[in-house]
């Protein structure tokens, strides 16, 4: 009898030890859950707004250059910051070169008048007459391109931006005077092959320039290179910019900003995208079942908080934006938004 009611005792305790194991695991696993809040990836229509740094410069220039080389400069009728026209006289040459060149044409004309009788009385060869004749051909095209460069002449309206020579001086290979055209100016702007189908001359473009904050002056697209650079799998665009007022300058930086259209994209909050320690991927923990799972994400434009996900995650899934410290692929969690 006494044996007996030891073993009742024994088992009673036996089945009172398990039932509190099993109550403090399931309190244990209750309280490892960890507590995230989470948003949820939405569908949302992003305006493709794409930005590309570049250099202002003039929409037109010229250096001014005589043909020849060793010519003496007679007289530079401008200087640096004066504005010019099209067709006004910049530069003359000295002439002493066009007399001596104006001479032996003289000369060789005089000699081919007078072969021209003996010619025709059979003293000279028709070769010889042939001859005379290019002779002089020759040298009344030296005489007229001499002529020609004797005053050089501005191919372009604009400013005077460099002077490399003074009067007297022997001109040698570098140009006398540099011309910028200025009253209009032009950006160059590598865009992607994807935008190819996109962009129209004639597409209005925001350019925005440090020195003058908050401003945006208005551009257009003027020329698209036809052919794609293979090595970048980009397409050169040129942008003109109206400039009357010449508050803009050449070599000024500025920010050329196209306006692509719009695609409906999955958006997440900035916040739950995190970068990958130690490389440049993103991901996220999307909250499912109470289950957090983590994904690698492919990531795209940033707008008002929001991150595009252009691959990882679907529309309507929840990704957590708390807690990433103590979240691992499969933690347990307990989602908690206000």
């Amino acid at each position: 009898m006494k044996k007996s009611l030891m073993l009742i005792i024994a088992a009673a305790a036996f089945v009172a030890c398990n039932s509190n194991q099993s109550t403090t695991t399931e309190d244990a696993a209750e309280t490892t859950a960890v507590v995230v809040k989470t948003s949820t990836a939405e569908l949302v229509t992003v305006d493709l707004m794409e930005t590309y740094t570049s250099e202002i410069l003039p929409y037109k220039e010229n250096d001014i250059t005589p043909a020849a080389q060793g010519l003496h400069i007679d007289r530079i009728m401008v200087d640096v910051g004066d504005r010019v026209k099209a067709g006004q006289v910049l530069v003359t040459l000295n002439r002493t070169n066009l007399r001596q060149l104006e001479l032996n044409m003289a000369t060789v004309q005089d000699t081919y008048d007078r072969m021209v009788p003996v010619h025709a009385a059979g003293g000279i060869s028709d070769q010889q007459l042939t001859e005379l004749e290019n002779t002089l051909n020759l040298q009344r095209e030296m005489v007229n391109h001499m002529r020609e460069n004797s005053e050089i002449v501005s191919p372009i309206s604009g400013v005077v931006t460099a002077r490399n020579f003074e009067d007297g001086d022997l001109f040698a290979s570098m140009p006398i005077l540099h011309i910028m055209q200025i009253d209009k100016l032009k950006v160059m702007a590598n865009v992607s092959e994807q935008f190819y189908p996109v962009v129209k001359v004639g597409q209005p473009v925001e350019i925005h320039v440090d020195i003058f904050p908050g401003e945006v002056f208005e551009g257009r697209v003027s020329r698209i290179n036809p052919a794609l650079d293979a090595a970048t799998r980009t397409f050169g665009v040129e942008v003109t910019i109206p400039n009357g007022d010449e508050r803009l300058r050449p070599g000024m930086y500025a920010r050329a900003t196209f306006n692509m259209g719009q695609r409906s994209s999955v958006m997440v909050s900035d916040i739950a995208v995190q970068k990958q320690s130690g490389s440049s991927e993103r991901y996220v923990y999307v909250i499912k079942d109470g289950i957090a799972d983590y994904r690698l994400v492919r990531d795209g434009r940033r707008v008002d908080g929001m991150v595009e996900i252009l691959s990882g995650v679907e529309v309507g899934e929840d990704v957590a934006t708390t807690s990433f410290v103590r979240l691992m692929d499969g933690t347990a969690v307990e989602v908690v938004n206000e």
